[in-house]
């Protein structure tokens, strides 16, 4: 098999995207590498130009080389190698939310990662919620709010979370406070009700439960992108120094949620430890695989190697592809 890592994309996201693709693509022998801008088109890029861009979580990724094809659906469908295997190093959007799973379903090709039903169940946030909590997890509970509404609703009454109904990597964020004034915005969002608690994070490798992570949260700061990626006012502390009942919860959570969305190969599932209990509160079927994310630094305590993830998941992608009949 040929790994081609994927990129880019038209997301918010892209910028964490380039930083999983420089660890990914730094952690495999030789692979191709497409970069997916975002205006569509596909450039095939250079690996040291890759490792080279510096500040990926900020600077904008501008290949060198002119784009080959296009759009996607046209790289798809003219493939320069023999059995390709996509290893996708995207995040939010079509990369994410099954549209380009769903594309490659299609076409018969290999990728890592969960396929297209997964894929968008899990980047509803309402969705995934509902079939996690019909297996007996405990979720907060949210409404969705349109942009039209979002300038009638006025202040809150309590502390809430407001988010993207369709996102991730911490991006359009709020956390808002009795009194606050509810943020006008442009697309649909997530209004949940704020639980108490610790926060914790696991991902799952496979049918592996990683070692659970705790962020920590300096006084007056919260758990956004500067956060995440820049190591503003938070701490990430793997293994979490939590009682071992609440870990192995944290842990059976995760695992159920991976179950219940439909996921394959790997995710990772944020959760809130409160005084009753482990709560839901989303998953990520991509999630970031940086030098400063969480699940690679989860792996390194479990004592996998990157590269040894890597292969494992392009292993169970071209075995999942391998009993998948061409449509």
């Amino acid at each position: 098999m040929t790994p081609i890592v994927l990129f880019g994309g038209a997301s918010d996201e892209r910028h964490v995207s380039v930083a999983s693709a420089q660890n990914i693509a730094a952690s495999l022998d030789a692979p191709l590498c497409w970069f997916w801008a975002p205006n569509g088109a596909v450039h095939d890029v250079a690996l040291d130009d890759l490792l080279r861009h510096e500040n990926p979580f900020i600077a904008d990724y501008v290949p060198t080389r002119p784009a080959i094809w296009p759009d996607v659906e046209q790289a798809l469908d003219t493939l320069p190698v023999d059995d390709p295997v996509f290893v996708l190093a995207l995040h939010g959007g079509e990369g994410e939310d099954g549209t380009l799973q769903r594309m490659m379903e299609k076409r018969g090709i290999a990728f890592t990662g969960s396929g297209s039903e997964a894929s968008a169940n899990a980047l509803d946030k309402s969705r995934a919620k509902e079939l996690v909590r019909a297996r007996g997890v405990r979720v907060a509970e949210a409404r969705i709010v349109s942009p039209d509404a979002s300038l009638t609703l006025g202040v809150t009454e309590r502390r809430v979370v407001m988010k993207p109904l369709s996102g991730g990597s911490s991006r359009g964020l709020f956390f808002l406070n009795p009194g606050d004034a509810i943020p006008n915005v442009d697309v649909p969002y997530l209004i949940e009700e704020f639980i108490a608690g610790r926060e914790l994070t696991v991902g799952v490798d496979e049918d592996l439960a990683l070692p659970v992570m705790e962020i920590e949260v300096d006084p007056g700061r919260d758990f956004d992108y500067e956060g995440k990626y820049l190591g503003k006012g938070t701490h990430e502390v793997c293994p979490a120094v939590i009682p071992d009942a609440m870990r192995d919860e944290a842990q059976r959570v995760a695992l159920v949620a991976h179950e219940a969305i439909g996921c394959e190969g790997y995710s990772r599932t944020d959760l809130i430890a409160s005084d009753d209990g482990v709560w839901f509160v989303e998953l990520n079927t991509l999630p970031g695989l940086t030098t400063a994310s969480l699940v690679p630094q989860e792996l390194e305590v479990a004592g996998i190697t990157m590269r040894d993830f890597l292969q494992r998941q392009i292993t169970l992608a071209v075995r999942r592809q391998s009993r998948v009949p061409r449509s």
